[in-house]
């Protein structure tokens, strides 16, 4: 069984990082705010021995990727980012797995270079730009000064990373410091903050209205007990019904990082959506 590395990507004015394991098919997980491929740990592994070569990346700004404090974060800029740390890995075409923050990062990549994409898997994550109340909530404290400072603190990510599961156990000390070390320096703790505070509504937009176009495997994925994206099902529900092809799972025992409650059944699930039959090429 291939075991996950680390590896080094070069993009043009950044280092990316991301977790490697495996050849075949490419599947690239998308973390959201505020982890990185560290989430994807207990998963990469499983997928890659199910014959894939599974991909978890920092998006720059988080994990061991780059986070220059005065960079745009945009959703441009991530799409450039996506871009250079696929073509700086050899990759033509991926399986697109996304979750929270990189949902909308990776779809709007994906609505732009709809030609790389063979499948989509959704997990608790944001697709339509009417935001809840929760995600309104929080886009207004990483503006807020004082507010925004306690939100990227090492208490603040800490609670963040609890509200967000229901197996609280399983967030051990050396679990957390996954998620807390990459965001000791001041510097990148700004950068972490701009990562969402910098993402246009115009963005949201254009990938939801491109979404329903995707003619690709398309399986929904998430936690029920999400605390953070409340209204979860409502959004899952609605892309069920734009588009009719989608597969919907729920899991009742999982919070909104469901990577951290159930990452074998994500698993599972991740390699049934991938045994899924492409759709016939278009004349």
């Amino acid at each position: 069984m291939s075991r996950s590395v680390f590896v080094d990507i070069e993009a043009p004015k950044l280092r990316l990082h991301a977790l490697e394991a495996g050849q075949g098919e490419a599947v690239l997980m998308v973390h959201g705010w505020p982890t990185s491929s560290h989430l994807w740990r207990n998963i990469v592994d499983p997928v890659a021995a199910g014959g894939f070569r599974a991909l978890a990346l920092d998006l720059p700004g988080f994990g061991r990727s780059d986070k220059p404090a005065g960079d745009s974060y945009s959703f441009n800029y991530q799409d450039r980012a996506i871009e250079a740390a696929l073509d700086g890995l050899g990759v033509e075409k991926v399986n697109l797995v996304v979750h929270d923050l990189g949902g909308p990062v990776g779809l709007y990549w994906a609505h732009r270079h709809p030609e790389r994409v063979s499948r989509i898997a959704l997990l608790n994550t944001v697709v339509y730009p009417e935001l809840s109340w929760a995600a309104r909530l929080f886009l207004l404290g990483v503006r807020v000064p004082l507010a925004r400072d306690l939100a990227a603190s090492p208490w603040g990510l800490r609670q963040a990373m609890r509200l967000g599961v229901e197996h609280k156990e399983r967030l051990t000390p050396a679990v957390m410091a996954g998620y807390l070390d990459p965001f000791k320096e001041s510097s990148a703790r700004t950068a972490l903050l701009r990562t969402a505070s910098r993402l246009h509504v115009d963005g949201i937009r254009s990938l939801a209205r491109w979404l329903p176009s995707f003619k690709g495997p398309l399986h929904i994925i998430y936690g029920e007990n999400d605390r953070i994206l409340p209204d979860v099902a409502e959004t899952m529900a609605r892309v069920v019904a734009e588009s009719p092809h989608a597969r919907k799972t729920s899991l009742p025992g999982c919070g909104h990082f469901l990577q951290e409650d159930e990452p074998e059944e994500i698993a599972r699930l991740l390699l049934e959506w991938l045994a899924e039959p492409l759709a016939p090429a278009r004349p």
